[in-house]
């Protein structure tokens, strides 16, 4: 790919960067990652309307559902957002994972319903696929669909469930035949409000609770429900995975951003010695690498959604969290366990230990390259 920006290009940024000095954030907006607590909603809400006045919502979604943004002015965005340490959509969830997954596989009147509230942030989506028993193994999901008159009753567990309990909708993974272990499975668009679901919050270790457990207990789905086809959500279900360890991929902006900050801090502090230089020398060479790695697969004309190659950018992005966060501990000394200003890095660095688990675990990513990509012997 041609590492120069096209006047196009350019002309995108110079507006991006325009809009950026000129639009008022709202008050008690912060960089929340790709998921908001529940108290960032009102917040972002509020900034993804103003994404959707300017422009710059659905920037990843197709026309007419969205701009069509091409994916070097997807990535201008990324880096932009990520300097000025603000969100890039409302919820990852919903507006990298749901609404593209409805414009494939939806039908036009769950294109109609859905999409415009997802684009302007009013309705919120999460995603309904990891079970205590199947997590990185998906296609092992216990969680049943019984038929019943109209449609199914469905039954079971969820864990990991990011932004379940303020959610309105959910990506719902069920097994409706118990015969077939991929064909069994289809993906179902359930209202978070519905009779028989309960959500429990799950209080992490860097103190915010972003996940949950969700229990469905005979819960009712009807047959338009249903994405895509009926024993049809294997199929579904790759693709939401592939988008998503796609967009986890570009965690590598933020980590240049990061990267950036722990060397103004080592020299501010007077440890920018040759033993850190040589450190963060190493760390930004794999960033950079990541960073063009992500680049290069966002401009293939292919469906990459389902490319084993995405598990490339999952594993070292994730891996590379955590190698930042280490260095940001290391640069900081003992003002990182209580120092002033020091918040964030902690934060960093307790959030990065679950980066490697999120997704596909650092294992699965590695079976899927060794089996898929090196053809390696079982």
């Amino acid at each position: 790919m041609d590492l120069e920006l096209t006047p196009e290009e350019q002309a995108f940024r110079d507006r991006l960067e325009a809009w950026l000095a000129s639009v008022t954030v709202p008050e008690g907006l912060r960089d929340y990652g790709s998921t908001p607590t529940a108290d960032d909603i009102a917040a972002g809400r509020r900034w993804q309307r103003l994404l959707v006045d300017g422009g710059w919502a659905a920037l990843s979604w197709p026309t007419p559902h969205g701009a069509g943004a091409s994916p070097s002015e997807q990535a201008i965005y990324a880096e932009a957002m990520a300097r000025a340490r603000l969100p890039r959509q409302l919820s990852f969830v919903s507006m990298e994972l749901a609404g593209p997954i409805i414009i494939a596989f939806g039908t036009p009147e769950q294109q109609k319903r859905f999409l415009e509230p997802i684009r302007r942030g009013d309705e919120l989506w999460c995603q309904l696929f990891s079970e205590p028993g199947a997590g990185s193994d998906l296609a092992a999901l216990t969680t049943r669909a019984l038929p019943s008159d109209g449609g199914w009753r469905v039954t079971g567990q969820k864990v990991w469930t990011s932004g379940a309990h303020y959610s309105d909708h959910g990506l719902l993974l069920a097994r409706t035949d118990r015969d077939s272990r991929h064909r069994g499975i289809t993906c179902f668009a359930v209202p978070m409000d519905r009779a028989g679901i309960t959500v429990a919050p799950i209080r992490q270790m860097d103190g915010e609770s972003k996940f949950n457990e969700v229990f469905l207990d005979d819960v009712e789905v009807h047959a338009d429900d249903v994405l895509g086809e009926v024993g049809g959500g294997w199929q579904v279900a790759l693709s939401v995975l592939g988008r998503e360890r796609r967009m986890l991929g570009a965690v590598a902006i933020g980590l240049g951003a990061a990267l950036a900050e722990i060397r103004q801090l080592a020299e501010q502090r007077g440890t920018a010695d040759a033993v850190f230089r040589a450190a963060w020398a190493r760390q930004w060479g794999q960033v950079q690498l990541l960073r063009w790695t992500w680049f290069r697969l966002l401009s293939d004309r292919g469906d990459t959604a389902t490319d084993p190659r995405m598990s490339v950018l999952k594993l070292v992005s994730s891996e590379a969290q955590q190698q930042v966060a280490r260095l940001a501990a290391d640069t900081l000394g003992a003002d990182f366990v209580l120092g002033p200003g020091a918040e964030r890095w902690r934060h960093l660095f307790l959030a990065s230990h679950g980066a490697t688990i999120a997704g596909g675990t650092s294992e699965i990513q590695r079976n899927i390259l060794a089996d898929r990509v090196l053809a390696l012997p079982r």
